[in-house]
């Protein structure tokens, strides 16, 4: 249980870097567009990859 949640976190912080560093200019691209949304899909991806 607590690596799945470490997992989210960590994915969720490199999502929130990857959203506030690599700004999308068009705003269509989900991962970049913001931190919020770069926090939520690196959570899901880094909860996809704990339970492996």
């Amino acid at each position: 249980m607590v690596r799945i949640i470490i997992g989210t976190l960590i994915g969720m912080g490199l999502g929130a870097v990857m959203g506030h560093f690599g700004k999308c200019s068009t705003g269509t691209c989900p991962l970049t567009s913001n931190p919020f949304m770069g926090a939520l899909f690196g959570g899901i991806i880094g909860f996809f990859l704990s339970i492996r």
